[in-house]
């Protein structure tokens, strides 16, 4: 975007060294002897980036022109106010695009539309009704999903959707105890994990209400529960805003409070190993 540093958001790393990131524009991939592998600057990448189990790349992004009628959204850029269309992209391993589809489209195709339109006097959230954060890919069938199906987390809907490319149908949408949540993980056959932020738009700011939790969903009894929810407490976790969290399978719990620079880790039976601040922050 310029000719100063940026900031590399959500940088993932690959099975051969690379290394993807994003600066809330091009994506790029970087190898291990930092040489430049690819850059595509056809969207407006913003948020995680992750990968599936056929090399595939999925990150948000900012359609623009936007996808939607200009009667409906206008075309003002999103600096200026413009309706954010966030769009599910997913790119071959060589940064070429395969799929995008707008996320509002998705939700007037599955006759959700009165999420987009119908609160406040204009937009939601300053024309930013979905706010696209994490998609992940599903990478196996089961009883509740499909090889080739992804879970959008959609943050100022407070909203989780388990959505299907192939028929476009979105096929469960959650909507629990969990508000501006981030950060999506499958953890089996039924279970999935999220990082709920728990954070409100109060009088006066956007602020975590108590902290920061880690739900898990099961499908299989239609139930929420909190994972290690104690020891958040205790260790006072209450990122605002990105944050990102990982259930080992051995039970061990990563945590990660991005606005303050710290990453936690605890033991499956609850205490805290280790805690690392990045002092930079």
């Amino acid at each position: 975007k310029h000719n100063k540093r940026s900031l590399l958001i959500h940088p993932k790393l690959t099975s051969d060294g690379g290394l993807l990131f994003q600066d809330d524009a091009p994506l790029r991939k970087i190898n291990a002897c930092s040489n430049l592998i690819f850059q595509n600057s056809h969207d407006k990448f913003h948020h995680s980036i992750e990968t599936d189990i056929d090399g595939n790349i999925w990150v948000p992004s900012h359609f623009y022109p936007q996808s939607l009628p200009i009667e409906k959204v206008g075309r003002d850029i999103i600096e200026k106010g413009g309706f954010s269309d966030d769009a599910v992209v997913r790119l071959s391993a060589e940064g070429n695009i395969l799929f995008e589809k707008s996320v509002s489209q998705i939700f007037i195709d599955n006759d959700l539309e009165y999420l987009l339109f119908s609160v406040g006097d204009k937009f939601f959230s300053d024309t930013d009704p979905i706010h696209l954060n994490d998609i992940q890919p599903v990478n196996f069938d089961g009883e509740f999903w499909e090889k080739g199906d992804i879970f959008l987390s959609l943050r100022h809907q407070s909203m989780v959707l388990l959505f299907r490319p192939s028929t476009n149908e979105i096929i469960w949408k959650g909507t629990g105890p969990f508000f501006h949540q981030h950060d999506v993980d499958i953890l089996d056959s039924h279970r999935i994990s999220i990082f709920n932020n728990n954070s409100k738009d109060f009088v006066n700011a956007d602020m975590v209400d108590g902290h920061n939790e880690v739900i898990i969903y099961d499908f299989k009894t239609n139930e929420y529960s909190s994972y290690l929810k104690d020891s958040l407490i205790e260790n006072d976790v209450r990122t605002i805003t990105a944050g990102r969290s990982e259930i080992l399978p051995n039970g061990d719990l990563f945590a990660e409070e991005s606005n303050y620079g710290r990453t936690l880790f605890f033991n499956k039976d609850s205490p805290l190993r280790w805690t690392h601040v990045n002092r930079a922050m």
